[in-house]
């Protein structure tokens, strides 16, 4: 196998793998998005009196990765302004924003 071929499955390995690699991040940020709003509903965050407490941002500094998806789950999700955020720090869904969200998914 000469050189050049050799070279050009290299690079096409590599942009395979990181398109994979943001592939499934994507759909581990998807999943945290859905667990997050299930939990919401299930506590019955849907107005500020009933906001919850949720993890919006790392415990520990210096641990990098893509062990924890929640903080950036969270950001995303307020982002889209299905969730909105006190004054006191805790959190709740918006839910007419998430009935719309529903309706765009279900068609």
């Amino acid at each position: 196998m000469s050189i050049y071929l050799q070279i050009i499955l290299l690079v096409a390995a590599f942009i395979v793998f990181v398109f994979a690699a943001m592939y499934f991040t994507g759909l581990g940020l998807r999943r945290m998005c859905f667990k997050m709003i299930s939990e919401m509903e299930e506590a019955g965050a849907f107005k500020a009196s009933k906001a919850i407490k949720l993890q919006d941002e790392r415990k520990n500094f210096f641990r990098v990765g893509t062990g924890n998806l929640r903080p950036k789950a969270l950001q995303l999700l307020i982002s889209d302004k299905l969730v909105v955020k006190t004054s006191d720090g805790k959190y709740y869904l918006d839910k007419e924003k998430l009935a719309e969200m529903r309706s765009k998914i279900v068609r």
